[in-house]
């Protein structure tokens, strides 16, 4: 293979990279625990907060209403991390040594 084809190669995946990324970005993710949801985008933003069964929390859950929100965040941000991972390990395995 020349330089090139190589070169041209290595553009090709580049621009399906950028693809895959800006659409793992314009993707929403839901998260959620026992009393909360979230939801955020593939940057890692968070779009919403729910909180369930408002009118049963008093004063003293807030601490765990914090943790559940907490819960809710990192399982929200995992499922980014994890369809980043799944799009982009293809790109990984395709030029080694290149990426």
């Amino acid at each position: 293979m020349n330089i090139q084809a190589l070169m041209k190669q290595a553009q090709t995946l580049q621009k399906d990279m950028q693809k895959q990324e800006e659409e793992i970005e314009k993707t929403t993710f839901e998260g959620e625990s026992s009393l909360v949801k979230v939801k955020v985008n593939g940057k890692k933003e968070v779009l919403s907060i729910t909180i369930e069964n408002k009118e049963n929390l008093e004063k003293d859950d807030l601490e765990i209403l914090e943790d559940m929100i907490m819960v809710a965040l990192n399982n929200a941000f995992k499922k980014v991390d994890d369809l980043r991972e799944q799009k982009m390990s293809k790109y990984s395995n395709m030029m080694p040594g290149l990426f």
